[in-house]
């Protein structure tokens, strides 16, 4: 029975404390507004910290979408197999690697969680159309899975047909960076250019994706395989090939299955390195999630510091407030206030001069997020509201953490010495 009186007792008590909070913060208010220049300038360092803190994360964070966005766009289920020479303990050279597109068969044959693979052949090209040549140019000869295999489509005219690689034809696929180069309009699908010396025709262009990391990824021409390897017959014998996993989920099983087929085909025994490499999109999607995560921490780390200076505003100026208010706390003292009363009273002025502080700042970081996501070279700049709550949060606790000591001090001063006080 006893402990539901108290529990009973304590619920009555809950409308009263809520009452003397909200008395509390209409005081901080009126406070605030009665001081409005002060309170501006002691909060200036956490409007300024609150504010870097969203722009800075929104940037980080609207780039990392948009990196993440490109890497999944290439194909986050997919893998490229390259032959890669062996090498001793000490980098020496044992013996040269093989691929051959026996090996890419078996693996269609024999690996289950494999959806499809593509030869692929890696060159530099010379083209040349009409007047214009052009040195340098990735040439890359695969199949008709190319498209699906690395999300990358023609959207004008069409891409090669398994007919076309079947019988080695002579057509080819222009990025969009080469066809400006080549100072020409879409009417080339139909012409012919000339690749290395040879003939080809223009049967459609690939779709714009831009650069990354260095990389121009539309500076392209692609072939049939089967005709790249007509042209560069050395190539037949070190073939490399993109897979496509079923699902990305299914990834280390299709590494593992195309692992043993190759190491079978290629004689390779237990504690012998492989002479194979593969290289998984995913892994590039992993690395750079730590390095914006990292980024973002550094970065939000950094800026926060500046929190510390308008914390130690906010602690001046209390200080200064209880110093000028002595008179009153000495009077609420003598009417039955209790120091626990004048305490939450001063810490709760000072978490309200830190929270308003953080919500001008909030406002102005979204401000600059939008004004900074209108420029035509800027990536899509989104506020994350993790980083709203967070400011919010570290406003609070700098309110809280810098406001105690004058609340304290507030709290201790004996009513006959305040009253005293002129």
């Amino acid at each position: 029975m006893k402990a539901v009186r108290v529990l009973v007792d304590a619920l009555l008590f809950v409308p009263d404390r809520v009452a003397a909070l909200a008395g509390n913060v209409f005081t901080a208010l009126v406070q605030i507004r009665a001081n409005k220049i002060r309170s501006l300038l002691t909060v200036l360092g956490i409007i300024i910290a609150v504010t870097s803190i969203i722009a800075v994360v929104s940037m980080v964070e609207g780039f990392g979408n948009y990196v993440t966005s490109f890497l999944r766009g290439l194909g986050t289920n997919m893998m490229v197999v390259y032959p890669e020479a062996v090498r001793g303990p000490r980098g020496e050279f044992l013996r040269r690697a093989e691929m051959t597109i026996e090996d890419i068969q078996a693996i269609d044959a024999g690996a289950a969680a494999i959806r499809r693979t593509s030869p692929v052949v890696w060159n530099s090209a010379v083209i040349e159309y009409g007047r214009q040549q052009l040195t340098g140019i990735e040439l890359r000869g695969t199949n008709e899975f190319f498209q699906a295999i690395r999300n990358f489509y023609a959207d004008t005219g069409r891409f090669f047909g398994a007919v076309d690689v079947e019988s080695g034809a002579p057509v080819c696929v222009l990025g969009r960076e080469v066809l400006r180069k080549l100072e020409c309009d879409e009417g080339i699908v139909g012409d012919y250019v000339h690749i290395d010396g040879q003939r080809f025709q223009v049967v459609g262009l690939l779709e714009s994706k831009g650069s990354f990391m260095g990389e121009n990824q539309d500076q392209m021409i692609v072939i049939p395989w089967s005709t790249a390897v007509k042209m560069y017959p050395r190539a037949r014998k070190y073939l490399g090939f993109y897979v496509e996993a079923l699902q990305e989920s299914q990834i280390p099983e299709a590494e593992g299955q195309l692992v043993r087929i190759l190491r079978q085909r290629h004689g390779l025994k237990p504690g012998d390195k492989n002479d194979f490499g593969i290289f998984k999109q995913d892994q590039v999607l992993q690395e750079f999630h730590k390095i914006r995560l990292i980024a973002t921490s550094v970065l939000a780390g950094i800026v926060s510091i500046s929190l510390l200076v308008g914390g130690i505003g906010i602690m001046n100026v209390m200080l200064v407030s209880v110093t000028e208010r002595t008179r009153e706390i000495g009077l609420r003292k003598s009417v039955g206030a209790r120091r626990r009363d004048i305490l939450l009273q001063f810490l709760t002025e000072a978490v309200v001069l830190a929270t308003v502080g953080g919500a001008i700042g909030i406002a102005l970081g979204y401000s600059i997020s939008y004004l900074v996501s209108m420029h035509p070279s800027m990536v899509p700049v989104k506020v994350p509201l993790w980083s709203v709550g967070l400011a919010l949060g570290f406003s609070a606790g700098v309110g809280i953490f810098f406001g105690i000591i004058p609340a304290f001090k507030a709290a201790i001063i004996h009513p006959i010495d305040a009253l005293r006080h002129e």
